[in-house]
């Protein structure tokens, strides 16, 4: 039998029955719109971690404090505070291969100006800083490494702070208190927005680290330290570069584990890749379960049709056609009914984005390898779901098939 008849056959035989074969291939829909929402949202997701994984800084490498000990039982990464001005002095004198070094010191602070007060958070940094994270001053200038020599009460503030204490006026210039140390505003960053967890990048303050570190915060410790490597290239040596010069800084003995821990952009790039690929597994996972179900209501659906043309079967293998005609004829119908619900499916998913993205904000992306995994899913299920039915009715005797009422 020819494809061209199969098709006519089968679309008439769904057209026969239409709310029938809607709700047969509602399932369908569903999980091929789940699937599709669900990948998107994941393909999203990766995308705009990656985005500001990119927007942390130039060829960056950060080192953190690593994990104390007592009694043998470790307490985790960063309970160590083993970072010292030292080491930071230490890399940029003795380091080849990188271009800035910032150390950054963290202190809650309440700041008061302008038009009220605001609470946020003061990072010490240093002059490199801005080059480090890309991250360039909107108005005014950064301060100078003269001022971080000097522990200068400078400081540059991020666009939320600026919104919510200088909306009627220019901040630049003019002065705050932070924990009642006067601090005055020498520029106002560009916008960051928020990071990959949620929070707002530019709710920040920026000073001279060693104005934060004895003014500010109390430490004699340091929670991070930004490195720049020179190039792309020279990545993995400025890691293995920065490895060797804290470890004879913190003097370690041979063998003895690092009490920190150094990471790359391309290290964290590929752990935040992996999370986001195990959500979008895990989510189309979920949405692949009403494919599931779909399929299972077209099995039903089609050995419903089975019963119901019992007698027409046995008419055709009567005037000569083959169980192999009858196989093919059933399956093409549970394979047009499998994609039409498919087709279907990709426009609802479709414009469940566009909802989502309007009302949500969610950044999703749906691409044409998940259309074609959609369509090829569902195809997959109806002639799976399809064979039992079709083969039972190529099984039929064509005599007992005749007699059938």
């Amino acid at each position: 039998m020819r494809w061209q008849n199969l098709l006519r056959l089968a679309f008439r035989s769904i057209a026969r029955n239409k709310m029938r074969s809607l709700l047969t291939m509602l399932g369908i829909i569903i999980g091929v719109a789940a699937v599709i929402t669900m990948v998107a949202i994941g393909a999203g997701a990766r995308d705009q971690i990656a985005q500001q994984i990119n927007g942390l800084g130039s060829n960056l490498v950060i080192v953190f404090p690593g994990a104390s000990r007592q009694g043998g039982i470790s307490f985790g990464g960063g309970s160590g505070t083993r970072l010292t001005l030292d080491d930071v002095d230490k890399l940029k004198k003795e380091a080849l291969l990188l271009a800035g070094v910032s150390p950054v010191v963290r202190a809650g602070v309440q700041v008061i100006g302008g038009s009220g007060n605001w609470s946020t958070s003061a990072l010490g940094v240093s002059s490199d800083y801005p080059d480090i994270r890309q991250w360039p001053v909107a108005s005014g200038e950064f301060f100078t490494a003269a001022d971080v020599r000097g522990q200068t009460k400078v400081c540059v503030i991020g666009q939320t702070i600026a919104t919510n204490l200088f909306a009627d006026s220019d901040p630049v210039g003019q002065q705050i208190r932070l924990r009642n140390v006067p601090f005055r505003i020498a520029g106002v960053l560009t916008a960051k927005g928020q990071n990959a967890g949620g929070q707002d990048q530019d709710d920040v303050i920026l000073a001279p680290y060693t104005t934060v570190l004895y003014r500010l915060s109390g430490w004699r410790f340091i929670q991070q330290i930004l490195c720049s490597a020179v190039s792309a290239e020279d990545l993995a040596g400025a890691q293995q570069e920065i490895r060797t010069l804290l470890r004879e800084s913190h003097r370690l003995p041979e063998g003895e584990d690092d009490d920190f821990t150094v990471r790359n952009q391309t290290d964290i790039a590929t752990t935040a890749e992996e999370t986001t690929k195990v959500m979008t597994l895990l989510l189309a996972a979920i949405g692949s379960v009403s494919l599931v179900v779909g399929g299972i209501g077209i099995m039903n659906i089609m050995l419903v049709s089975v019963t119901e043309r019992t007698r027409e079967i046995g008419i055709r293998m009567a005037i000569g056609a083959r169980g192999r005609d009858i196989l093919v004829q059933f399956l093409v119908e549970a394979l047009v009914l499998s994609l039409a619900g498919g087709l279907v499916g990709i426009g609802l998913g479709f414009a469940t984005r566009s909802v989502l993205t309007v009302f949500s904000g969610w950044r999703i992306v749906i691409s044409f390898g998940t259309v074609a995994m959609a369509c090829g899913f569902s195809a997959l299920v109806g002639i799976f779901f399809g064979f039992y039915p079709a083969r039972k009715a190529a099984s039929l005797n064509p005599i007992d098939a005749l007699r059938y009422e």
